[in-house]
């Protein structure tokens, strides 16, 4: 039998991406292995990661070591299953957290099947819509709250989006690009500010009565917009950071924490952890297929934020074109090959 081999993006060193075709094994017991139809990319992320724009001593520093193989968010077909595996079958649609890979070897407890009326392209958000769930849970939204998001891009979008879901009254949009805050405010902003976020204050007290944001987000991974960030709160306000700087020794705290008591909270991809326990029911698993509900039902939209398709041979292209200016993208698909 011939040796079956995958297409995989792989970060060689600090903007170096190519394309290159390694063997990929039969599944273990517990495993599939999956054909890709489809990849997203996490923008912020990646591109941290491509261009190595982190300090030294950095969770990132430890986790990028080279060859580096970038993505969490993938789509695609179940090719073959492992001998233990009885919940899938060849042919299921799945989503799950392998790499950009043209075929991929996954736990299977971690393929989750793509229900019907969600396509494959809808299913690439669930990573990141998990890392939005995070976000949300941990900032107890109370319905009528007034929230800021600083930032349009991907997590902004879902932000502004899960924030309607929960209630609240005001949706406060902020970014310089004006394409990325027309789509926040078709997914549900009821306000946008094509601003910097240090001149956000009186526009924001504006649209608040006077009392500033209950919930503000910080999704931009800059850590010069916290600062600034920390003054839209109201009093005993909260303040959500949503995107892991790679420069946390330059992330400035102001007077406002002590001040007005504002509360900090920090979001990641692991919180909570990815396995379920008898404390935490949601989640990865759950919140993905919680997300997949609210797109079946048009309660979420994701499908119109894919700005850009490439081919998976052009990833080293698309890195370096959104490299040099991402202030027009959103969503971003790798498709391949079947």
């Amino acid at each position: 039998m011939a040796e079956l081999l995958s297409w995989n993006v792989v970060f060689t060193g600090a903007g170096q991406a190519e394309v290159r075709q390694e063997p990929i094994g039969e599944p273990g017991p517990r495993q599939v292995r999956i054909r890709t139809r489809q990849s997203l990319l996490s923008m912020g992320t990646e591109l941290i990661c491509y261009e190595r724009r982190f300090e030294p001593g950095t969770g990132w520093e430890r986790w990028v070591k080279y060859p580096f193989y970038p993505g969490y968010s993938n789509a695609g077909v179940v090719d073959a299953v492992g001998s233990e595996v009885t919940h899938l079958a060849p042919g299921d649609r799945v989503a799950s957290r392998a790499q950009h890979r043209q075929i991929a070897l996954v736990d299977a407890a971690r393929a989750l099947a793509i229900p019907e009326g969600v396509s494959d392209e809808e299913a690439t958000w669930f990573g990141l819509a998990n890392i939005v769930q995070n976000g949300v849970r941990r900032a107890e939204h109370e319905l009528g709250d007034a929230v800021v998001v600083v930032g349009a891009g991907p997590l902004g979008q879902l932000v502004t989006q899960y924030s309607r879901l929960l209630g609240a009254r005001e949706v406060i949009v902020l970014d310089l690009s004006g394409p990325r805050l027309e789509i926040a405010r078709a997914h549900g902003a009821t306000h946008t500010l094509r601003l910097p976020v240090a001149d956000a204050l009186e526009p924001v007290l504006g649209l608040t009565d006077g009392r500033g944001a209950d919930i503000v987000y910080d999704v931009t991974g800059n850590y010069r917009v916290f600062p600034d960030a920390l003054r839209l709160p109201r009093r005993f306000g909260k303040v959500v950071l949503l995107g892991d700087t790679g420069l946390p020794s330059e992330q400035r705290l102001t007077h406002d924490v002590v001040n007005r008591g504002l509360r900090i909270l920090g979001a990641h991809d692991t919180n909570p952890p990815p396995d379920a326990t008898d404390h935490h029911w949601w989640n990865h698993p759950n919140m993905a297929r919680l997300f997949f509900t609210y797109v079946r039902r048009g309660e979420m939209r994701v499908a119109d934020l894919v700005t850009h398709r490439y081919p998976a041979a052009e990833a080293p292209r698309c890195y370096a074109s959104l490299a040099a200016d991402r202030s027009q993208a959103l969503g971003v698909i790798l498709e391949w090959p079947e």
